[in-house]
This record gives structure tokens, sequence and C-alpha cells, in this order.
């Protein structure tokens, strides 16, 4: 596995290489990244992952300097899986003052966690756009459980580079709680309360029918779980797949959920 530490060894395999498979991570992997990375060694001539936890996609200061990092973890698994290219830029490398930002999204796309997380979305398409023109892959590798994110990448970066985001299934433990990065940060106790939390979701889910009253059906199903887990939710909404609007039937919708498990904020969908 070759470690790239800057852009001129960055332009130099570039130059190299064709068919780059993509996957962009923050670090602190699990078996979700390597489904991303495995997907794209099947695709890809040659695979390039990079870890860098951007400063601009976090709206709480606390929550970047509390997210977990382990980087010799983290070229430990990327050797066993035969990584072809590491990327660990610094902030200088990615955001150089000359760089254009975006500085807002669409209107129509501030829900779900945008709606929640001021400038974080922003944050992201920044990242992106900044790697998609510095690695130029063929194709760029992303987990569903993060679904208005590839929603939001696919939309903006697919219009302006010749790349294809792929979206890869979501990866879950056995008793089909996401897997996440974040799941580092919870207690072994709180780690069972999300997986009741999860198959409590999917039960709800299931149980949506034509005539019901989408809307006032999940604000009730919202209240019974903050009280029975004592969470908070931030959201709890039916929406479409393809054009994320609210949604009144199961069919080619998702359940996208939002919440704190005490200081954690977990997302999903289903």
């Amino acid at each position: 596995m070759k470690v790239i530490l800057n852009n001129i060894q960055l332009k130099k395999i570039i130059k190299l290489n064709q068919n780059i498979g993509f996957v962009p991570t923050m670090g602190s992997l699990h078996k979700g990244h390597k489904s991303l990375i495995k997907e794209s060694k099947k695709k890809s001539k040659k695979t390039l992952v990079s870890i860098f936890v951007n400063p601009k996609q976090f709206n709480d200061k606390k929550d970047f300097i509390n997210y977990p990092r382990n980087i010799n973890q983290d070229k430990s698994i990327l050797r066993n899986l035969k990584v072809d290219f590491l990327y660990l830029p610094s902030a200088k490398e990615i955001f150089p003052k000359s760089s254009k930002f975006i500085k807002k999204i669409n209107k129509k796309d501030k829900i779900l966690c945008a709606k929640f997380r001021k400038g974080h979305f922003e944050g992201v398409l920044n990242v992106m756009d900044r790697l998609t023109y510095l690695i130029n892959p063929t194709n760029i590798y992303m987990g569903e459980k993060d679904y208005q994110q590839f929603y939001i990448v696919k939309k903006y970066l697919e219009k302006k580079y010749k790349t294809n985001v792929i979206l890869c299934k979501t990866i879950r433990d056995k008793r089909g709680f996401a897997l996440s990065s974040r799941n580092k940060l919870l207690k072994k106790s709180e780690i069972i309360k999300a997986q009741k939390i999860t198959k409590n979701l999917i039960k709800i889910k299931s149980n949506i029918k034509k005539n019901l009253n989408v809307k006032n059906e999940l604000e009730n199903r919202k209240k019974e779980l903050e009280e029975k887990f004592s969470i908070k939710i931030q959201y709890l909404e039916l929406r479409n797949k393809n054009s994320l609007n609210l949604s009144i039937k199961k069919q080619n919708s998702k359940l996208f959920v939002a919440y704190y498990l005490n200081h954690v904020r977990l997302i999903d969908n289903f």
C-alpha cells in the first residue's frame, strides 16, 4: 500500500493510474468501510482510500474533537485489504486559501440532517468537491446509512465531474444496528439500547399501511420511543428515496431517523 501525504505525490499517482475507485472516509474504520473497499476492488483497477476528518462538516467543535481516531489501526486494516493507495492529506492540502467554497446548499435540500446541522452538508460538499477534483476517480463508493449525504453528493458531483457515485448497502451487526465510527463512543449498555431502538424502528416501517395518516402515526411513534428509551429524537420521517420529498406510502420510500443516545448522535434509514 502506497501512503500519499501531499498533493504533489497524489498527482504523480493519478497520472500513472486509470479507473480509480475512491472510498472517502474520516477513519476509525469498521466493517462498513471494509464493504465499500471490497466493492471498489471488484469494479476498479486501483482503489484509493482517503482518511481526513473534515473540520468543515462539524457544526459542533466538541464533536470534531471527540470524533474517534486510530490511524495505526486504520493502516493495518487497509494493508490487510490490499488497498493500493491511502491518501492522508492535511487541511492545507484540501482547503488551500485559493479554493472557492460552497456557501449554501439548495433550500429544497435543507431537510433531515441539513435542517439540524447548520453548514454540515456545505462542509461535506466542499471536501468531496476538492477530493474529486484531485483524485479524478471513475467511481466513488458511499454507504447507504448516510443516505442523505449520498443523495446530495451524487446530485452535485455527477453534474460537475465524469464520476459515478455508487451506493453500497448498510452493514449492520447481528441485531440490525447500523455500524458507524461513532458507535465507538457508546458504552456496551448503550449499544444494547440502540439495538432495541433499531428493532422498534424496523417494526414501525413495516407497519406503515395504505390509508394511514403517516404524519400523525410517526409523531405518535416518535413520542413513544422517546419515553420508552429516554432518548431525544430530532426527526422520524418517511421520504421518497428518489426525491427525498415527504411520502405517505411505504413503496419506494425510506424511514429516516436521527436521535441522541446520551450525547452521541445516531442516524439510520430503513
